[in-house]
């Protein structure tokens, strides 16, 4: 592997430092859900139904997902350091456009070209697999997506402070903000990791059989997005069952939704210390079966009749625990079938990931009746986390049979 050198902070001939990765992650996690308490205020003031400005979730995270394809051979190609300068740079555009849209269309059009911060996620991983080898890429990977954990717990909450304060056009200012500034820092201290080789962008979309052929991949892509799935079921169901279940307000619902972010924070942690010691097919073994497990203890609660709203939210601390332990661990491995791909693979795998999550997430909603309670979900939930520990003890059976490292 090419030797890279060492960060040195705001010296863009070196590699990035690891704060301006965790900073890029961050960001992208913040533009998604920083407004998410505006949504009812925003509905009055274009004088839209509320179904439409929701809208601006469900398409930010399609344009969020097919960037993503496109996003990580572009960078292969053309380097890292452009693709992220232009991304955020577009991000910025979009973000005063949402600012000063005069009505819902031009609004929700805007809304999708902000997804282009999603290169700031993608590239922060693949430029740490850029940096470093497989073991020592999983913990820094974890360290860069503890922003992505924290952003969640802060984003909602700071968002609607700034609403009730300013208006909701005050998040979008803050966004704008904070992206300029991070812009900035990008300028001054993203170097180029990527080991460009010179091949036209046709021939960088023709490598994808490549990856999508590689049952390595796939099983390190699929273990993470059926881990996570479990997480986007929740979300897609846990509202309904703190509302109609448990009957809780609004206020409480919002402390106790929390829960699997600060096991997603716990989980990076130990990804970040102990990833390389440990392995990264161990690491997201355990990850699945701490996912599973709280799953299963949770559904076996409410099956003897003492499920309760700190029983169900607190045991999905250890969902986050074992997010927290498998996403970053089975990204190093899925960037690592190909280092000279690890941009398609990033974007690939990240796609994957938020498609399958999409998909359980509206299938939850729909399964939840008034009469399910929170068994359907629990049920959902448990079964991706099984599929889980399933493909990922498939890859460590095969790189067994193949002599390779666990």
């Amino acid at each position: 592997m090419t030797r890279v050198q060492t960060p040195k902070y705001l010296d863009r001939t070196t590699p990035p430092h690891i704060t301006t990765l965790i900073l890029l992650a961050g960001l992208s996690a913040l533009a998604m859900n920083i407004f998410l308490p505006s949504l009812p205020g925003m509905t009055a003031y274009f004088n839209t139904e509320y179904r439409l400005i929701q809208l601006s979730v469900a398409l930010y995270l399609g344009v969020n997902a097919g960037l993503q394809l496109l996003m990580g051979p572009i960078s292969d190609r053309w380097g890292r350091r452009p693709v992220i300068l232009w991304g955020l740079g577009l991000f910025l555009v979009a973000t005063l456009g949402c600012i000063f849209a005069p009505n819902i269309t031009v609004f929700l059009t805007f809304r999708m070209v902000q997804a282009s911060v999603v290169v700031a996620m993608v590239l922060s991983r693949a430029i740490v697999r850029d940096m470093v080898p497989q073991d020592r890429a999983a913990s820094m990977i974890g360290y860069v997506t503890m922003g992505m954990a924290v952003v969640p717990m802060i984003g909602p909450a700071f968002g609607g402070l700034l609403d009730e304060a300013f208006g909701w056009q005050a998040n979008f200012w803050a966004l704008f903000v904070l992206g300029a500034a991070l812009f900035f820092v990008c300028w001054r201290d993203l170097g180029e990791t990527a080991p460009l080789s010179g091949r036209t962008l046709m021939q960088q979309f023709r490598d994808y059989p490549a990856l999508l052929t590689s049952r390595r991949f796939w099983g390190y892509a699929l273990a993470a997005g059926l881990s996570s799935g479990a997480f986007f079921a929740y979300l897609g169901g846990a509202p309904f069952v703190g509302d109609r279940v448990f009957g809780l307000p609004p206020s409480t619902l919002g402390l106790l939704f929390g829960a699997p972010a600060i096991g997603y924070f716990l989980g990076n942690f130990v990804s970040g210390r102990f990833s390389t010691r440990i392995g990264i097919n161990r690491m997201v073994l355990w990850g699945t079966l701490f996912n599973a497990g709280g799953i299963a203890l949770n559904l076996m609660l409410f099956l003897v009749g003492l499920g309760t709203p700190l029983t169900f939210f607190g045991l999905m601390t250890f969902m986050g625990l074992g997010n927290g332990m498998v996403i970053p661990n089975a990204t190093a491995g899925a960037l690592s079938i190909r280092p000279d791909l690890a941009g398609t693979a990033s974007g690939l795998s990240g796609a994957l990931m938020i498609g399958i999550g999409a998909g359980l997430s509206a299938l939850a909603g729909t399964m939840l009746t008034p009469g399910s309670g929170a068994f359907a979900l629990l049920g959902l939930m448990l079964s991706t986390a099984l599929a889980a520990i399933a493909t990922i003890l498939a890859v460590i059976r095969r790189e067994r049979r193949l002599g390779l490292s666990t």
